[in-house]
């Protein structure tokens, strides 16, 4: 019997039926980890971390360089030496504010496929935020731009992967006082996922607030109730609470907007040079700060921020990407939910250019973050040189990234018709299932299409310019700025935060926190 496929009676084909797709991108939009996160302590040693970290709050405390903070924090019966500015907090305290933040915070978005929520299987990613320079394809970089800043909004928009907004570098073209009205104008104006705002002082963080809830087209008392955007609170490590960084938990809190609290801890340096010992100074800083914003408003939507890498010993220079990278992430998430909050990574490399350092330095931050089981990984594209510079093909390169470590997590189909036992007998022994119906009917989405990579062979690629990845992601990036179209909005929404951008500029906005 002859089994080849052109000699099967044509009898036996049935009509080929489209099997019916989710467009991936949108996939892309609701992402949940399915696997069960990696571990690098025991259970009983993130316990005893923990109590070290509750000790060195009760026995030796945090130095809180805002006043209000203090007060707020010696009402709540915290020990407060005033000629020193250190803080002891109870443990009594820690407990209790761990019992009132929120395990589960959502966040509005004006669209409403734009809403975000984040809780224990959650993934959500945002792009580097928060550099003064951007970084020029020649390997130079310059100071960031309200344009550029902008266009890196107009990126992220662009890409489902992307769930949440960041300052995609600073622009230092406007002035400090008036600036995060232009900033914030940009985020509501040309996106409609998640902005993000800086927390610089009380009349920086009042404007930021009054814009995003007019986008949203909420009452203030509504404002109050419905988490619409975050930031990054920062100590200041080793045990330090700055002023802008301790009145901006205040703020956030009593506005009910999420506020991710994130030591910033390079083991070695301002950090012991021991993972665990990094982990735990983090551990009681972030534990600090959640019971300043739990005081402040019981319920206060909180995230555990983890930023924990090392240093290189020989020049004092921070590392990321690194082994030791990886092990803080995983610990650090252990410890984020040993305390039952939702947890915040980043993605980061050190290399000063979009190279193969900056993609396998990415590649193992963005792994720490995954098998660590983070819920929101910030920085998640076009960080540079340590976070100094933002990059336009980094941003692309990394997207492509992020995008196939979504499709990784899809989940992978296992019912009868994807078994194709009838798609393996139509192809035949030696045959190719090119043309068979099981095939033709998934071919339009079966696999991944790539954003970036080139998968020609070496003389077409060679004989269409023989451009390297990075030079593919400029390309991409400049069409798509060229083409993008933001979302509609309401014009008498438009027009109402124009007239508040317009009078506060006027007014000459606020000035940034010393």
């Amino acid at each position: 019997m002859n089994d080849s496929p052109t000699e099967r009676p044509r009898s036996r084909r049935r009509p080929v039926a489209a099997v019916e797709t989710t467009n991936r991108s949108e996939r892309y939009r609701t992402l949940r980890r399915p696997y069960q996160p990696w571990q690098i302590f025991s259970a009983d040693r993130v316990e005893a971390l923990h109590e070290a970290a509750l000790g060195l709050l009760e026995n030796t405390g945090l130095k809180v360089l805002s006043a209000a903070a203090r007060e707020r924090l010696r009402s709540a019966g915290c020990l407060v030496d005033e000629a020193s500015n250190m803080v002891r907090i109870d443990r009594g305290l820690v407990a209790a504010a761990i019992a009132s933040a929120p395990g589960t915070i959502q966040l509005r978005s004006r669209s409403a496929h734009r809403a975000v929520v984040l809780d224990e299987q959650a993934l959500t990613f945002g792009p580097v935020s928060g550099p003064p320079n951007v970084a020029l394809s020649d390997g130079s970089r310059r100071p960031g731009r309200l344009k550029d800043y902008a266009d890196g909004i107009r990126l992220c928009q662009t890409f489902d992967v992307m769930h949440l907004l960041g300052a995609f570098t600073e622009p230092q073209d406007i002035p400090v006082d008036i600036r995060q009205l232009e900033m914030v104008h940009a985020q509501v104006t040309l996106s409609d996922k998640i902005p993000h705002t800086y927390s610089r002082g009380s009349g920086q963080i009042a404007d930021c607030f009054e814009q995003i809830r007019i986008a949203n087209g909420l009452t203030v008392e509504e404002f109050r109730q419905t988490p619409c955007t975050y930031t990054i609170i920062n100590t200041n490590s080793p045990r330090v609470l700055d002023a802008p960084m301790a009145d901006g938990i205040m703020d956030f809190a009593a506005a009910g907007q999420v506020q991710m609290i994130t030591p910033f801890t390079l083991a070695g340096a301002m950090a012991p040079v021991t993972i665990a010992g990094a982990l735990m100074l983090a551990h009681a800083e972030t534990l600090g700060g959640l019971v300043l914003a739990q005081i402040t408003r019981p319920g206060a939507p909180v995230v555990y921020g983890s930023f924990t890498s090392n240093v290189d010993l020989r020049s004092g220079s921070p590392a990321f990407g690194t082994p030791e990278y990886v092990h803080a992430q995983v610990g650090a998430g252990q410890m984020a939910r040993f305390v039952g909050l939702p947890w915040r990574s980043s993605g980061a490399t050190a290399s000063n250019l979009p190279d193969a350092q900056a993609a396998y330095e990415s590649q193992m931050s963005l792994w720490g973050a995954l098998v660590g089981g983070a819920n929101f990984v910030l920085h998640g594209a076009g960080w540079l040189e340590g976070g100094l510079s933002s990059s336009f093909e980094k941003f692309i390169l990394d997207i492509e990234q992020l995008q196939m470590m979504a499709e990784m997590l899809s989940p992978v189909g296992s019912t009868d018709e994807d078994f194709a036992a009838d798609a393996i007998a139509e192809a035949g022994p030696g045959g190719h299932f090119f043309g068979t119906q099981h095939t033709m009917a998934r071919y339009r989405d079966a696999f991944y299409s790539p954003l970036v990579s080139d998968w020609r062979n070496h003389g077409s690629w060679f004989n269409d310019g023989a451009q390297s990845a990075t030079e593919r992601a400029s390309r991409i990036c400049t069409e798509l700025l060229q083409s993008f179209t933001p979302p509609p909005m309401d014009p008498a929404v438009l027009e109402e935060l124009e007239a508040f951008k317009r009078r506060r500029i006027e007014e000459g906005g606020s000035p940034p926190a010393g």
